[in-house]
C-alpha cells in the first residue's frame, strides 16, 4: 500500500498549464483546422419561430413522454391501504358533520325538517334491510377512523414500529372495525 506522502510526492500527469480545446484548436495552421472541423457544404437554415409554435412543439414533446407508472404497478400492502383509507374516512367524517352541522343551522330558514324527532321519524320507515346498511355506512368509517387513531397514537409512544408489528395491528384494526360497525349497526 502506497503512503499518502507518496503518492502527493509523484509529479502530475498532466501539464502545469492544461489548454482547453477550443485553445488549442485555435492555435492549429489554418490547413489543419478544416481537418478537424470540415466547412459545411451548405449553412444551416433557420426559420424564424411564432410564439405558438413553442406550445406546439412542447405538445408534440409530451405526447411522446412515457407514461409514468401509477399505483397500479405496486403491490397492495394493508400499510398504505389502511394509510389512505384512514384519510378518506376522516375526509368522510369531517365532511359530513360540516355540511349536516351547515345544513341544520339554515333549516329553519328554508322549513326543513332535521331535528331528531322528524329523523328518527324518518328513518323508521326504511326496511330492516335498508337499516342496516345505512347504519354500518355510517358507523364504518367512524370505527375505522377511531381504531385506526389509537394506532397512531400507539405509534407516538414509539412501540409497533415493526414491519409485523405494522401488519398485525393494521389488521387488528380491519378486524375491531368489522365487529364495531356491525354491533353499532345491530342496535
Amino acid at each position: 500500500m502506497l503512503k499518502p506522502s507518496a503518492v502527493l510526492a509523484q509529479p502530475s500527469i498532466l501539464p502545469k498549464s492544461f489548454p482547453p480545446a477550443a485553445t488549442t484548436i485555435s492555435r492549429l495552421p489554418p490547413q489543419k483546422r478544416f481537418i478537424a472541423f470540415p466547412p459545411s457544404a451548405s449553412p444551416p437554415k433557420t426559420t424564424p419561430a411564432k410564439p405558438s409554435d413553442a406550445y406546439t412543439i412542447l405538445a408534440k414533446q409530451r405526447l411522446n413522454r412515457p407514461v409514468a407508472p401509477h399505483l397500479t404497478i405496486y403491490r397492495p400492502q394493508i400499510s398504505w391501504i389502511l394509510s389512505g383509507l384512514n384519510r378518506i374516512t376522516g375526509s368522510i367524517l369531517s365532511g359530513g358533520f360540516y355540511i349536516f352541522g351547515a345544513a341544520y343551522l339554515v333549516s329553519p330558514a328554508f322549513g326543513w325538517h332535521l331535528e331528531s324527532a322528524s329523523l328518527a321519524e324518518w328513518f323508521g320507515g326504511f326496511g330492516p334491510v335498508t337499516k342496516f346498511v345505512v347504519k354500518v355506512g355510517i358507523a364504518m368509517p367512524f370505527c375505522f377512523h377511531s381504531f385506526n387513531g389509537v394506532r397512531h397514537l400507539v405509534w407516538d409512544t414509539g412501540r409497533e414500529f415493526g414491519t409485523k408489528q405494522v401488519i398485525r395491528t393494521g389488521w387488528a384494526v380491519v378486524g375491531l372495525t368489522v365487529v364495531c360497525s356491525g354491533a353499532l349497526a345491530y342496535i
